[in-house]
């Protein structure tokens, strides 16, 4: 594998108990690309997720971004969207920037601030007062305005309407940093199948392809949409 990857996984099995989450889990994500974690619920997209961002660890094999294990190092060039949300639906908006700008040193508030102006959206509004779309967005803009060299991003469009997803997805590429890597974990692949540079078809806790999507496109005649179906059918 390449020395210049942004993100790899070597060998990576999870466990729970006796429950295997990944087995042999190989990947290798380069800068400068946006990639879809695709695979069905409970496929296992979550768990590699949660090992990237060190909230679990491998029972065997490596996580390494940048060539390092997930630490607080990493921490700081890895922006995490979770699948749930984890502010508190009492805080004001500007509460949360300010947050944000206390955990993070790159966390660019000026660029925080302009997204939100483009929402139309007040930072002295309260959260629990937001609409379910709204909230994903301020969670979404919270997440891009940090000068990250991977944004891993856990179904950022899923349960909103299709007006979010497009803003979303339109949010994600206009913000990412120039040679930044994007990792989009979805089971909407017809949502997200337009931005992205690559993709990665995950079942059962094991990688069944990845490639360049262009490649996919031309090699099956189809949609990555489709294709995915047609994978999915064979399990």
């Amino acid at each position: 594998m390449s020395t210049s990857s942004l993100l790899r996984l070597e060998h990576v099995q999870k466990n729970y108990g006796k429950t295997e989450a990944l087995s042999g889990v190989n990947l290798d994500i380069q800068p400068g690309r946006i990639v879809g974690l695709l695979g069905p619920n409970g496929s296992g997209k979550t768990t590699i997720i949660k090992l990237i961002n060190g909230l679990l660890q491998p029972t065997s094999g490596q996580v390494l971004i940048n060539g390092e294990k997930p630490s607080p190092k990493t921490k700081k060039v890895v922006s995490y969207l979770p699948d749930t949300t984890y502010l508190g639906d009492n805080m004001k908006i500007k509460e949360v920037f300010a947050m944000f700008k206390d955990f993070y040193s790159d966390f660019d508030e000026e660029k925080a601030n302009h997204l939100l102006e483009d929402l139309n959206l007040d930072e002295k509004s309260r959260l629990k007062n937001l609409s379910k779309g709204n909230k994903e967005k301020v969670q979404l803009i919270l997440v891009m305005s940090r000068k990250a060299d991977l944004y891993v991003l856990d179904e950022p469009i899923g349960g909103v309407d299709p007006a979010a997803r497009d803003y979303i997805l339109r949010t994600i590429i206009q913000n990412r940093r120039p040679n930044s890597s994007v990792l989009i974990s979805t089971h909407l692949i017809a949502d997200v199948e337009q931005v992205l540079d690559e993709a990665l078809f995950i079942n059962q806790g094991r990688i069944l392809l990845h490639e360049n999507t262009t490649v996919l496109r031309n090699q099956y005649g189809k949609s990555i949409d489709e294709i995915f179906r047609e994978q999915f059918r064979m399990y």
